[in-house]
């Protein structure tokens, strides 16, 4: 599996980001599609997931004002931030889970700078 994400760049406090994220190759293996940030220093945390029934994880930080979808036909997954803060600064990186008879694995893609100043 192949991530290509997009989006991400520089924004004002309040302001919004979109970003996207394409899967090619073996998609049919995906179980799920989200976000995930990493700030220096630190692990990457998660920031939104859906997994392919429909249900939907997010951090408690971003909860009401990140939103998450998907296409499952195209294997995109979208992420629409609003009301970014400061605090929302870090790389952001498109994932997806899967799981064969081969067990489970994470993709990762590129991961896209964000960055919320004034």
């Amino acid at each position: 599996v192949q991530l290509q994400a997009s989006g991400g760049g520089l924004v004002q406090p309040g302001g919004s980001l979109r970003l996207s994220c394409a899967a090619s190759g073996s998609s049919f293996s995906i179980k799920g599609m989200g976000w995930y940030c990493q700030v220096p220093g630190k692990q990457r945390e998660m920031v939104a997931f859906m997994h392919n029934g429909g249900s939907i994880n997010y951090a408690d930080s971003v909860k009401g004002r990140f939103t998450i979808s998907r296409d499952n036909a195209k294997n995109t997954v979208d992420l629409q931030m609003n009301s970014l803060k400061p605090e929302d600064t870090a790389v952001y990186y498109c994932n997806a889970f899967t799981f064969t008879i081969m067990g489970s694995h994470d993709y990762w893609g590129q991961g896209t700078q964000v960055t919320v100043s004034s």
